[in-house]
């Protein structure tokens, strides 16, 4: 049965970052952030790639948005570049960078499309990190606040929905513990600070929102991976609890509990970061829903030798079939999305929830204008049913955001991987909407029908 019967409630989305779609990192005023450093060290980036031109979503929203509309969305999740608006981070505003998201959000509107906006998508300006350490200093928590603060005045008359920080858990291990992502740092010290002050800043953010709009809605997104264990022994029950709190209760803990999960506070307390007084109470400015992410799972396995986590990664194995793995190796686990929020029942109250990330990659291919990515489409129904069973289920799930709107520059791996539900040809820019695509445009059309259609619905593709 293909038709989900999506309530009319429920939102349907697509989301975006500004780093990896928009290009014109050097045009009109724009100052460069961590990741137009960090794309030109060799060796960094899969491929050699840069984003110095990703999409060219600076030149072609136009053409963006009107995508948006024939695929008949509700809601657009992207981000806001901070040097575009700071080119230093702080101080002097570029208003050439304003002009731009006003041109954006205006064209949403006209299309009927509500713009839910994240203020911070890892692209930390490059002076702030000179300057300070970028999240790694406490001091840009302040500057992160202030730039909030100027966003919201200017476009909260349009702008309702805000989400501060996206997935503080990525930003801070991959960029200042692995040294996949920019700033390319590996120092357990200097990760935990990250990580600490990317939730602090994140309050700081929600105040500077209640002081300059009353009556948006904003939150956060967090990551969830669960981390599972093959074995049955006790040290390996206790490396994926342990796991568990590192990935995840670490982001999630502080925001709805107020304190870091005591096993890493334990087991990591020689890397603990400087907490001031009152910080747990800024982390946990309320917030009216919570952006949960979810991609697949992990696996761990108990191991004395290693200190801490006393578990080890278990490698992935994947497999060619794409509807087991995707091109990224991560397996398909679309249960994960009912541990996950039946976790947010059971252990965080329950709070109002979208889903701000979920999809697939894969190495998408048009054929004859045609691109038919009938994984994708099955990795898509899979989840999105699990959604909502969940929310059939009691959970206070408000909407969905499929990653990603367009094929985009993905981190580390360059323009080697394709998320997207609109094919981009990275040389000329033509963008071709994905059978992926047009199957999520037939859910949206076909959302609160009573009676599920015998077979598929023909797709438009006018």
């Amino acid at each position: 049965m293909d038709h989900l019967n999506i309530p009319r409630d429920f939102l349907i989305g697509a989301a975006t970052a500004a780093y990896q779609i928009e290009g014109a990192v050097r045009e009109d005023g724009r100052g460069p952030s961590i990741w137009d450093t960090f794309c030109h060290q060799p060796g960094n980036i899969d491929h050699g790639h840069n984003a110095d031109t990703a999409c060219d979503h600076y030149h072609r929203y136009q053409e963006d948005v009107g995508i948006m509309d024939q695929l008949s969305l509700d809601a657009y999740r992207f981000s806001i570049s901070w040097s575009r608006i700071f080119p230093e981070g702080k101080g002097r505003i570029n208003p050439k960078g304003l002009a731009f998201y006003d041109r954006l959000i205006d064209s949403l509107l006209e299309a009927g499309i509500t713009p839910f906006t994240t203020l911070f998508h890892w692209d930390t300006p490059e002076a702030l990190y000179q300057q300070y350490g970028g999240f790694a200093g406490r001091e840009t928590c302040y500057h992160f606040a202030d730039y909030t603060k100027t966003v919201v005045n200017h476009f909260g008359d349009r702008v309702k929905h805000w989400i501060t920080v996206n997935e503080p858990w990525e930003h801070a291990t991959f960029g200042h513990l692995f040294g996949h992502h920019a700033p390319g740092k590996r120092n357990p010290w200097t990760f935990w600070r990250a990580m600490h002050h990317i939730l602090v800043g994140h309050g700081m953010a929600m105040q500077a929102i209640r002081s300059e709009d009353s009556t948006a809605k904003a939150g956060l997104t967090l990551s969830y991976t669960p981390m599972h264990t093959k074995g049955s022994r006790a040290i390996d029950l206790e490396a994926a609890k342990t796991a568990n709190a590192f990935m995840n209760g670490i982001a999630f803990d502080p925001i709805f509990k107020g304190h870091y999960p005591e096993v890493l506070w334990q087991r990591f307390r020689w890397f603990r970061p400087p907490v001031n007084p009152g910080d747990f109470d800024i982390i946990q400015t309320p917030t009216d829903f919570t952006g949960l992410n979810y991609y697949s799972r992990e696996f761990v396995r108990g191991n004395r030798l290693v200190p801490g986590l006393r578990g080890t990664f278990v490698a992935r194995r994947p497999e060619p079939d794409p509807y087991r793995y995707t091109a990224m190796d991560w397996e398909i686990y679309p249960e994960g999305f009912n541990e996950l929020l039946t976790l947010m029942r059971a252990e965080y109250g329950n709070p109002p929830v979208y889903i701000t990330e979920n999809g697939a990659a894969y190495f998408d291919k048009v054929d004859h204008g045609i691109v038919n990515d009938q994984p994708r489409i099955s990795y898509l129904r899979s989840h999105i049913h699990e959604v909502l069973k969940a929310r059939q289920e009691g959970t206070d799930v408000r909407g969905y955001f499929a990653w990603s709107l367009l094929d985009n520059f993905e981190w580390a791996k360059g323009f080697s991987t394709r998320f997207g539900l609109v094919h981009v040809d990275y040389e000329s820019g033509k963008r071709t909407i994905k059978n992926s695509g047009y199957w999520l445009q037939q859910q949206i059309r076909q959302r609160g029908a009573l009676e599920v259609p015998a077979g598929l619905m023909t797709l438009e593709r006018a």
